[in-house]
């Protein structure tokens, strides 16, 4: 397992001088001898119980070590803690970058560096730790295989690689996340975003991140639709088969007026169906919720392109698969249903399901009150 260089030096363990990047993990360590000149005096160091003296011993150390660029990192490192325990939290970002300079891969640099930024609520430079580990994060699984290492070696040394880094990634990625969720700017909020769904486009977060984005580039925020098809490419580029970005995708669409947009709609919501696979045993709340998601938004854009008995499948489908699922999207569906079903005057089947619509609270509530209204009085007429 990993084991942090500063509680190895703490134990009295001291390995090489030289700043590694292991082939196997893709990511940077420090890695000191014992019985060097630099051993001995870290530990002095270590064992110092005065915080200012400790803090001037590694300022000496880094001036007479300062062409070993490994023992200058670390250093750096420890000298940038030392201040965020004596709550200097600028100098302590500042050394701490200077020893990210000396070891750019080094996630618990990294950690220690967004952990520090947190505290000083530095969120623009948080996100900037939160990217920089995304991409080492992502580089374990996709390292070149060592010349001479087996596929079975091979294959677990990168789940050991991966368990080793899952608590770094885990806390970046968590970090990352309550940025965008506690930004209050939309500019800031969506250069956030961008930057996180690069570091991590298979967060566990991506849904909810998908749905600020949707929110931050739509009306009443920036309003921007480019920008929003932009960013959902992006991100199936960075997984093809991402049902956030295929949602993201076919939901812009359906609601784009331009000629040809409900046909991307369609053939995007086709793909996130295929790929929830929600008709498999397996099947969980999430890849319903999507699937009947992408089948509402098939019938949506079935019923603009005046393809209405069509849509009426699409839409029971996506009625079936997010009843008590999901109510909101549920009720949406419902009221996509019940247009369908009034369209093509079949009034009592409109009357019953705009009927389920209206009692569920939400932004359709109203438009199904009023639909059901218009759906009883032709009733009453007899059409």
């Amino acid at each position: 397992m990993k084991r942090r260089i500063g509680s190895l030096l703490l134990a009295g363990v001291f390995l090489s001088l030289v700043l590694v990047i292991q082939a196997a993990a893709q990511t940077d360590r420090i890695l000191i001898p014992a019985g060097t000149p630099e051993d001995h005096e870290l530990q002095a160091i270590s064992n110092e119980p005065d915080a200012a003296k400790k803090l001037a011993m590694y300022r000496d150390f880094v001036q007479k070590y300062s062409s070993n660029q490994a023992a200058l990192t670390y250093a750096d490192w420890q000298i940038s803690q030392a201040y965020q325990s004596a709550g200097d939290l600028k100098q302590a970002l500042d050394f701490g970058d200077k020893a990210l300079a000396g070891s750019p891969h080094n996630l618990d640099i990294l950690v220690s560096q967004g952990n520090i930024a947190q505290q000083a609520k530095d969120n623009a430079r948080l996100m900037s730790y939160v990217a920089k580990g995304g991409a080492v994060c992502n580089s374990i699984e996709r390292q070149p295989k060592p010349e001479g290492m087996s596929d079975s070696d091979f294959k677990r040394q990168i789940e050991e690689d991966k368990n080793d880094a899952k608590n770094d990634c885990d806390f970046l990625q968590s970090a990352g996340f309550n940025v965008i969720a506690g930004e209050e700017s939309a500019k800031n909020r969506m250069a956030y975003i961008e930057q996180y769904s690069v570091a991590f486009p298979d967060s566990k977060f991506q849904d909810q991140v998908s749905n600020y984005a949707m929110y931050t580039l739509g009306p009443g925020q920036m309003n921007d639709q480019a920008r929003l098809f932009t960013y959902g490419e992006k991100m199936l580029v960075a997984n093809p088969n991402s049902l956030p970005a295929l949602l993201l995708l076919a939901g812009a669409y359906v609601d784009d007026a331009r000629p040809g947009s409900s046909a991307k709609a369609t053939t995007y919501a086709q793909r996130a169906i295929t790929v929830a696979k929600a008709d498999e045993p397996d099947a969980d709340r999430p890849r319903k919720i999507s699937a009947g998601v992408a089948h509402s938004i098939v019938g949506y854009a079935d019923i603009k392109e005046d393809k209405t008995a069509t849509a009426i499948p699409e839409l029971k489908s996506a009625v079936e698969l997010l009843k008590g699922q999901d109510a909101q999207q549920y009720s949406i569906a419902l009221y996509r249903l019940g247009f369908a079903y009034a369209k093509l005057n079949k009034v009592s089947e409109a009357r019953d399901v705009l009927t389920e619509a209206a009692k569920i609270q939400g932004p359709v509530q109203a438009m199904s009150q009023d639909l059901l209204t218009k759906v009883n009085a032709a009733r009453a007429k007899g059409k």
